[in-house]
């Protein structure tokens, strides 16, 4: 285990380095015999992701690490890190038809379809909306527009919209739906997240086109774009596979979106920046957001667990981002962590403790009291 995490300080990149991130492939390797097979083969995603993942990173902790300036290059210069994240595109779409498949012929018990329902809940999450999150950063349109593609798998393609130029201008702050306060449940934020983001979105689109000269709900209109595509894709699953399928992915999609919205309740869980002289809030600082540097957490969400340094700068390539010794750190990785959050005293009681030491040797930091 410390070979590993001084792996990455130790010696250049290698190959190897990149295929490390391969290993979130477990994931859909368990999915596709879930969806293949009948029995407790159908709850194999779950059990790996919030049993097995968190019991090992319990014990299993990661190091702070920075690439040095060459490793950098050679990791944005290495193209298997972006293939990677192409092919995950159509497995999430491979295995979401398969998924559908599997429900129109259903002959299976009740536990088995809610396992079979919630593995692909949980695909919808890590790839349907957190890799799209990682796409949905990149300068290329093309990217972009896989990173709209995930998201159709899990109806939640205002995500580019609201995250994109709501969260990372407001993160920290009262006015992000994202940023979970001191003291609020994970499921008052649940709800509170998900309605105001889905408004925020609204919002910042019609802005974007009134400042464009545009009709703020015309045809140019993204929202309504993503209305367009959803919808379709649910009366197309609606008439190609039948009433089943369609609830069952209308299902797995709420999962994913439960598991998005917990994973941005951990994220910035009652951090907040504080306001400056002139009544505005100061840069977002790597105190701002909450990290792990657990290793299978790390490699199965392409470290979306480095969150200081992607809030420092956004466009920052997953296999670039760093571990910072400025950033708050969570007790163990996210997936026991979101485990943790369905809690609420004990998760408040293991996060309350540190969060008040962070705000009372932190200038840039305040306690979301409210």
């Amino acid at each position: 285990m410390q070979a590993l995490g001084s792996l990455d300080h130790a010696i250049p990149l290698t190959r190897w380095y990149a295929l490390r991130y391969a290993t979130t492939l477990i994931v859909p390797f368990w999915a596709l015999l879930a969806f293949s097979y009948q029995g407790w083969w159908t709850w194999a995603v779950p059990v790996h992701a919030f049993l097995i993942t968190p019991l090992l990173e319990l014990f299993w902790r990661g190091k702070h690490r920075s690439l040095s300036e060459e490793q950098e290059k050679a990791a944005l210069a290495d193209p298997l890190f972006d293939w990677l994240l192409y092919l995950i595109v159509l497995v999430q779409w491979s295995l979401l038809l398969l998924f559908l498949f599997r429900l129109q012929n259903w002959q299976g018990g009740t536990w088995e379809l809610v396992g079979t329902v919630a593995t692909m809940g949980i695909l919808c999450g890590i790839y349907g909306i957190n890799v799209a999150h990682e796409l949905g950063h990149r300068r290329k349109r093309w990217e972009r527009d896989l990173a709209r593609s995930l998201l159709l798998t899990s109806l939640y393609m205002h995500f580019i919209i609201e995250h994109n130029r709501g969260h990372h201008t407001r993160v920290a702050t009262p006015d992000d739906p994202a940023s979970a306060r001191y003291g609020e449940t994970i499921y008052a934020f649940w709800i509170r997240s998900s309605v105001f983001s889905w408004i925020s979105a609204w919002r910042i689109e019609a802005a974007r086109l009134r400042k464009a000269g545009q009709r703020p709900f015309g045809a140019h209109n993204e929202m309504l774009h993503a209305i367009g595509w959803q919808a379709g894709l649910l009366v197309l699953i609606g008439i190609v596979f039948g009433t089943l399928p369609l609830v069952g992915f209308m299902g797995a999609a709420v999962i994913g979106m439960l598991l998005l919205e917990t994973v941005n309740y951990i994220e910035h869980y009652g951090l907040r920046r504080k306001l400056s002289g002139n009544g505005n809030y100061g840069r977002v600082q790597h105190v701002h957001s909450w990290n792990s540097d657990h290793v299978l957490g790390r490699l199965m969400l392409f470290e979306l667990t480095r969150h200081s340094d992607h809030h420092w700068k956004p466009s920052k390539k997953y296999q670039t981002l760093n571990s910072l010794a400025t950033g708050p750190q969570l007790p163990t990785g996210y997936p026991g962590m979101m485990l943790l959050s369905l809690i609420p005293p004990l998760f408040f009681r293991i996060v309350h403790p540190q969060l008040n030491e962070l705000a009372g040797t932190e200038p840039d930091l305040d306690l979301a009291h409210s």
